[in-house]
C-alpha cells in the first residue's frame, strides 16, 4: 500500500472542492433523489448547506463549521443550526488500501464529526446490507476518545454494528491527529497517530467490504449516535482536514 492513487492537500496546493459533491438539507435521499429520513436517518438536527459560513477554505485547510443558524424551508421546517457534509460519490472510489485523513476535530457536546466510507454501488442491496465504514468518528463531550466502525447485515432486523473505541495517547480531538484505515481483503485496521487501536477479519460471505467505497465528511449537531442535549456554547465549531491520501 505504498502507490499514491489520490491526494487532497489543503495547506501546500490548490486543492479546492472539485473533488467532492456538497449535500444539502436535513433529508436523507434515495438513489433517485427523494426523501426517505429526516434527520439524515439519525436524528440529525442541522441544515446542511454550502454556504461561506459552513463549507470553507483558509490556510489551517478544509473546514467544515457547525453554526447556531435558523433556517426554515419551503415546506414549514424549521432548523436552529446549519452544518456541512461533502462526499466523493461518483467522483472517487476505492476498494482496498490505506487512507490517511490528517485532521482536527471539535470538541462540545452534541456534536458528532464524521469521517466515513459507503460503497458506490450497492452490490449487496440497501443499507446495512452492502455495508458502511466508519473511519473516525467522535462525541464532542468526549475530547480524548475517537472510534471506529463496521456497519453490515443482510437487512435492518440483523444489523451488525462492530464498534471500536480509543483514547488518544497524547492531546485531544482538537489538535491535529493522522487517522488511518488499511483496508485488506484479509481485514480493516483502525490506527490514530501510527497507533493501531483495532483490527477486524473479514469473512467471506459475510463482511460486504470487497466492493469500492466513496469517502464522506460530515459534522453533525445532535442525533442518535449520542443522545443528549447540544451545548450551544460550543458554537460555532469546526472540524478541518489539512490533508487527505490514499494508496495501493
Amino acid at each position: 500500500m505504498d502507490k499514491l492513487i489520490w491526494h487532497q492537500d489543503y495547506l501546500h496546493s490548490s486543492a479546492g472542492l472539485d473533488s467532492w459533491n456538497v449535500r444539502l438539507g436535513n433529508d436523507l435521499l434515495d438513489d433517485q433523489g427523494n426523501a426517505i429520513f429526516p434527520g439524515w436517518g439519525n436524528g440529525e438536527q442541522q441544515f446542511y448547506t454550502g454556504n461561506p459560513g459552513n463549507l470553507y477554505l483558509n490556510e489551517e485547510g478544509l473546514n467544515l463549521c457547525a453554526r447556531r443558524e435558523a433556517v426554515e424551508t419551503v415546506d414549514g421546517r424549521k432548523f436552529a443550526y446549519t452544518s456541512a457534509r461533502i462526499d466523493t460519490r461518483d467522483i472517487f472510489s476505492f476498494c482496498y488500501g490505506k487512507l490517511v485523513v490528517r485532521a482536527r476535530l471539535p470538541i462540545g457536546q452534541g456534536m458528532w464529526p464524521a469521517i466515513w466510507l459507503l460503497p458506490q454501488d450497492k452490490k449487496y442491496g440497501n443499507w446495512p446490507a452492502s455495508g458502511e465504514i466508519d473511519m473516525i468518528e467522535a462525541k464532542g463531550r468526549l475530547p480524548q476518545q475517537v472510534f471506529g466502525t463496521l456497519h453490515f447485515g443482510s437487512d435492518w432486523d440483523h444489523k451488525v454494528t462492530d464498534e471500536f473505541s480509543h483514547q488518544l495517547e497524547s492531546g485531544t480531538i482538537q489538535e491535529f491527529h493522522d487517522y488511518t484505515l488499511e483496508w485488506s481483503e484479509e481485514s480493516i485496521r483502525w490506527l490514530a497517530d501510527g497507533h493501531c487501536f483495532a483490527e477486524r477479519r473479514m469473512e467471506p460471505g459475510v463482511t460486504p467490504f470487497d466492493v469500492p467505497f466513496y469517502l464522506l465528511l460530515n459534522l453533525a449537531v445532535g442525533g442518535f449516535y449520542d443522545p443528549v442535549p447540544v451545548d450551544e456554547e460550543a458554537l460555532p465549531a469546526v472540524m478541518t482536514i489539512s490533508g487527505i491520501w490514499v494508496y495501493q
